[in-house]
């Protein structure tokens, strides 16, 4: 089994570009699971990532 790739913060701007939306799903010290989801709020995917600058990005928009 191949392994999926880790979540950017890249991935997740490019997901909005495309009128798409996310939702953390955890966020830790560690790690962060967002769930990638259609325009319409619909779930499609879930991915995770570990990336300082991910998991920093992920925290600032839950702040907003």
């Amino acid at each position: 089994m191949t392994a999926r790739p880790l979540l950017t913060v890249e991935d997740l701007k490019r997901w909005e570009e495309h009128g798409a939306m996310w939702r953390p799903i955890e966020v830790s010290e560690t790690r962060a699971v967002v769930e990638l989801c259609s325009c319409y709020g619909e779930p499609v995917d879930e991915l995770e990532g570990d990336g300082v600058e991910l998991i920093e990005f992920i925290r600032a928009r839950r702040e907003q």
